[in-house]
């Protein structure tokens, strides 16, 4: 095999290293822009840039498309659970947690997806997926306990709202699933960043008046421009085009350097701890994840549920 072709191979396959590098460390500049400006602040800049840049991505891939009218209650639906209250609830709990917890409960979305299907009646999980769900539930609820003497009030809110950002997260996998199935993955991603960069901007607009733009420093804007153009843009764009080459069961499995990284880089960038609860939590929620979303070879993990690894 030629160097071309082995380069060739590898290059989805590097591209998803570091989409799981951006996203597992995006929330240590998140943390530093959050000093100086509102959650729904930034959640509203990130979105809006995000339906800039795929808007005109999409243009140029020819990958636009019109949405039925028919179809419009759905991706509404699905732009405020998978964009809005998913951004507003992830930004403001991780305003008010770690990094490493924000990441960690993030891993869990695949669980959430299935419970929401299973709720819903779309999904009939196995035995086997069902102990996967209450593993990763065990995991969460040990990490976030309210008997934890480690932790304050402000902490466990942060966590209940990344929580809560997983929960509609997966909502959205399975609202926006017909959609994907029909019209594909990029125009519908879009569509919900357009769509919902009218509520987060509205939002975004009213909180500037409790710290306007002029009060961020350099570092600040440093970390906000880095959020929107690499965390947002590039990692999405990244993550999309490796799912045209690379299977999306072999997608799926990325997820999990997404908190091994964080366990790393987070407590020497902002001195987070790592403690004992934190790895044994993070082991029964790798192995709830794991059984969850093992799926046998016949039964390939579609498209739309790959998502799930994008906070």
């Amino acid at each position: 095999m030629s160097r071309q072709t082995r380069n060739f191979t590898a290059a989805p396959h590097l591209a998803l290293i570091a989409v799981q590098i951006i996203f597992a460390t995006w929330g240590i500049p998140a943390k530093i822009a959050l000093r100086q400006i509102t959650p729904f602040s930034l959640s509203g800049i990130r979105v809006v840039a995000a339906a800039i840049a795929f808007s005109i991505i999409a243009r140029l891939t020819g990958s636009f498309k019109p949405i039925a009218r028919r179809h419009w209650p759905l991706l509404i639906a699905s732009s405020f659970c998978g964009i809005v209250f998913n951004q507003w609830f992830f930004v403001t709990g991780l305003s008010r947690t770690t990094v490493i917890n924000s990441v960690l409960i993030t891993t869990a979305m695949p669980v959430f997806t299935l419970l929401v299907g299973s709720i819903s009646g779309i999904e009939r999980p196995s035995w086997r997926r069902l102990f996967g769900i209450l593993l990763a539930a065990a995991g969460v609820i040990y990490l976030i306990s309210p008997a934890r003497t480690d932790a304050n009030a402000g902490s466990r809110v942060g966590d209940l709202l990344i929580l809560g950002s997983a929960f509609i997260y997966g909502c959205y996998i399975v609202l926006s699933k017909p959609l994907v199935e029909t019209y594909g993955a990029l125009p519908i991603v879009t569509w919900v960043f357009i769509i919902a960069s009218g509520p987060t901007a509205l939002v975004g607009a009213i909180s500037l008046r409790h710290a306007p733009l002029t009060a961020i420093d350099r570092r600040g804007w440093e970390a906000i421009i880095y959020i929107v153009i690499v965390a947002t843009i590039v990692a999405y764009y990244l993550l999309t085009a490796a799912l045209r080459s690379v299977p999306p069961s072999t997608v799926a499995v990325y997820i999990y350097l997404q908190p091994l990284i964080a366990f790393v880089i987070a407590p020497v960038a902002l001195g987070e701890a790592f403690t004992l609860r934190t790895a044994i939590a993070a082991v029964l929620i790798f192995a709830g994840v794991a059984i969850t979303t093992r799926r046998r070879k016949r039964n390939p993990v579609p498209a739309a549920e790959i998502e799930v690894s994008t906070p």
